[in-house]
């Protein structure tokens, strides 16, 4: 079974102190670019919060101790009963998404 998507919410930032809210839980992820709506990452998984929590949002640069400027992201979540129901949810999407695409062509 799958619930309902999550509101947008704002990317913690490191060392502001601000936390992820997500289920510990199975369930899908989307990460965006707040500015222009592009997909930053996007998974079914095991344990939504943790994997939110792992995601490489920010690097440092190659050059400097400076890190790279991260975009603004948000996320949402929707919660599932097993990352099975999770893995074909995200199916139906991509398979919706794919199908929207060949017609506008």
């Amino acid at each position: 079974m799958i619930s309902t998507w999550s509101e947008w919410k704002r990317y913690p930032r490191a060392g502001r102190g601000e936390n992820i809210e997500a289920p510990i839980s199975p369930g899908i992820y989307e990460v965006r670019v707040a500015g222009t709506g592009a997909l930053h990452s996007f998974g079914a998984v095991d344990n939504v919060a943790q994997a939110l929590a792992l995601l490489p949002v920010g690097s440092k640069s190659w050059f400097g101790r400076r890190p790279t400027i991260m975009p603004d992201l948000e996320y949402r979540t929707c919660a599932t009963s097993s990352k099975a129901a999770a893995k074909a949810a995200v199916e139906r999407m991509i398979g919706r998404r794919e199908t929207y695409m060949s017609g506008a062509a």
